[in-house]
């Protein structure tokens, strides 16, 4: 008896222990995400969400810019900086879709960069801002998607974006970045989320 009660405290404390956040540690590089806003809404979100909302006409929007490891990658991390405010994270809409999404996008994430909130919304802002987006009339599969922004990026590495899709939607476009924001190889963990290159993709357009 003595001994399972022994099993079931150690299996407890385990559990506890996986449970508790991570301290957020140094990192390899970004993945800045990019979601195609109609697929989106079309698949998952609320027509009345923000994000979704007609009157916004939203294409790309930036998903989260995440910290990797050169496998694998952290998530909701212990951290000494502050959390963003209310305001802080409504500013992010424009660019995020909502602050909804900044805010949960911090949480998994940001804290995991231990960054303080302004240094990594500005990090987010200035890798969205330099990237150059495609005319939006190359969608019709993944290599056409990958394509058109190698071409409106040049310098950038074709191993330096992936795109991913579910059922049958183009979902996303991430772009890997050094810990300065440059283009770089995207590590073989998210390469390996990739759409087969020749996938027909639909890709709705912004209501």
């Amino acid at each position: 008896m003595r001994r399972r009660s022994s099993r079931t405290i150690a299996a407890a404390l385990a559990a506890l222990a996986a449970a508790l956040p991570v301290r957020a540690e140094p990192f390899d590089y970004y993945l800045l995400a990019l979601s195609w806003s109609p697929s989106w809404c079309a698949a998952e979100g609320d027509r009345d969400a923000e994000q979704c909302r007609p009157e916004r006409d939203l294409g790309f929007v930036v998903h989260g810019l995440w910290p990797q490891h050169a496998a694998g990658w952290p998530a909701f991390c212990e951290t000494e900086a502050r959390d963003p405010s209310r305001a802080e994270t409504a500013a992010m809409a424009d660019v995020m879709g909502s602050g909804g999404l900044a805010w949960a996008q911090w949480k998994k994430h940001g804290r995991c960069t231990d960054l303080a909130p302004e240094a990594y919304f500005g990090a987010l802002r200035q890798a969205f801002g330099a990237l150059r987006l495609p005319e939006p009339a190359e969608r019709t599969d993944a290599r056409a998607v990958a394509r058109a922004f190698l071409e409106a990026n040049p310098g950038m590495p074709a191993d330096g974006l992936v795109v991913t899709c579910r059922e049958g939607l183009l979902r996303e476009v991430r772009v890997c970045l050094t810990k300065d924001l440059q283009a770089r190889s995207c590590g073989a963990d998210v390469l390996a989320d990739a759409c087969r290159p020749d996938r027909p993709l639909d890709a709705p357009e912004a209501p």
